[in-house]
């Protein structure tokens, strides 16, 4: 039915609650959002289903109605993970089925306030020719369970493996079936306990949202203080680490930097960056060679950002521009110092959104000292001291003046 916005009623407006853990209610904008569906996506054996299990113990506990379907576990296999968890008394409810039918029949029958279906690649449909897991039957099973869903104001949450290019598997369109998605990574291709769950698509919140978990026996442990985690490993007073003050999605986070500059072998030098854009390695490169008076032309040039995460904002061009002179001059960068600013093509050094964020993390965590872009109209906390910098050819000489 058509009718003006501002007359819809209140009841059609959207209605959060907690998914049980405070940060992934950050993620997902402010909690489960009513009738939404959403994907959590990720690699085999992450803990994609221990997540989806606490989350849904937590919900029933709280007096919602949820409904666990466990399509690749039977409802006892599902059972002794949860005794593992501490999660053997959850009032959840479960159904190891892999039929979509009878899931459909299940959801008109018991009406739940949430279903979590793990995974979608397990779920067939008789309607639809082709194995589980196919292309066909993974569109048009959760094609179903999305419109049964929003049809009946049923929160959904959909568990989707991703491949080993890190791509979702199954049809791309899949994503464009749900309002938001979750991907689900951990450190050091799994070597590491720390998890992290990353909002790439979000219809009722903000994206770039991160929440981190620290993976144990007992279960996921929600790390509060990540930007302290990310550091605890941090080597001072080794050339090319430097501190940067980022930024993911309204939460900022303090992130070590790592470089390495390395005479070539080749006739063309390797830029290489995980966790960065490489577009933007490129261009920082040439303006450092340009205005920052480093010679790049015959290195070899690695780049890394610690902790798995992926930081793509412009606020990483100064942090990365020290940490890149520091591994070529061989020098270490003064310890309790930060960066965050943008590089522009002229060699300036330009202001970025939320500073003022950015400095209250800073401050928290201990660090003295940022060399930052000019700050207008920004409160500075009262034991950080600020170096500005306006032009990138001026960052080696305050880098030699603290140091």
């Amino acid at each position: 039915m058509i009718s003006p916005l501002s007359e819809v009623s209140e009841d059609d407006r959207i209605l959060r609650f907690s998914s049980g853990l405070d940060l992934v209610d950050r993620v997902l904008g402010g909690g489960v959002v009513s009738g939404a569906a959403a994907l959590l996506a990720g690699e085999p054996g992450i803990g994609k289903s221990t997540l989806l299990l606490q989350m849904g113990s937590a919900m029933a506990s709280s007096g919602s109605k949820v409904l666990y379907v466990s399509a690749e576990e039977s409802a006892q296999q599902l059972r002794l993970r949860a005794e593992r968890l501490g999660l053997g008394g959850s009032p959840l409810l479960v159904a190891g089925e892999t039929s979509l039918d009878s899931v459909l029949v299940g959801l008109a029958g018991d009406r739940p306030d949430v279903v979590l279906v793990d995974s979608i690649q397990a779920v067939r449909s008789a309607d639809h020719d082709g194995p589980p897991g196919s292309m066909g039957q993974v569109r048009h099973c959760a094609d179903q369970l999305v419109d049964h869903c929003k049809a009946h104001r049923i929160s959904l949450f959909l568990v989707g493996h991703v491949t080993k290019d890190g791509g979702i598997a199954g049809p791309k369109s899949l994503e464009h079936l749900v309002d938001t998605v979750l991907t689900f990574e951990g450190e050091g291709e799994g070597s590491s306990e720390l998890r992290i769950v990353r909002a790439q698509k979000n219809r009722f919140g903000p994206t770039g949202e991160v929440a981190m978990f620290e993976m144990h026996d007992s279960g996921l442990a929600q790390v509060r203080d990540p930007s302290r985690v990310l550091l605890s490993m941090r080597r001072e007073h080794r050339p090319g680490s430097a501190v940067l003050a980022s930024l993911h999605g309204t939460r900022p986070l303090l992130v070590e930097l790592q470089a390495l500059v390395h005479p070539t072998s080749f006739p063309a030098p390797r830029r290489m960056g995980v966790g960065l854009d490489s577009h933007r390695i490129t261009l920082l490169v040439a303006v450092l060679d340009r205005f920052g008076g480093l010679s790049l032309a015959d290195r070899d040039l690695f780049l890394n950002v610690v902790g798995g995460l992926t930081v793509k904002e412009p606020a990483v061009d100064l942090a990365l521009a020290a940490a890149i002179w520091s591994a070529e001059r061989e020098r270490p960068l003064p310890t309790s110092t930060a960066f965050f600013g943008e590089v522009g093509l002229l060699g300036e050094v330009r202001p970025v959104s939320r500073s003022q964020a950015r400095l209250r993390e800073i401050s928290q965590l201990g660090f003295r000292r940022v060399v930052c872009p000019t700050l207008d109209r920004v409160q500075v906390p009262r034991d950080l001291e600020v170096l500005e910098v306006t032009e990138l050819e001026d960052l080696g000489s305050v880098l030699l003046s603290v140091s």
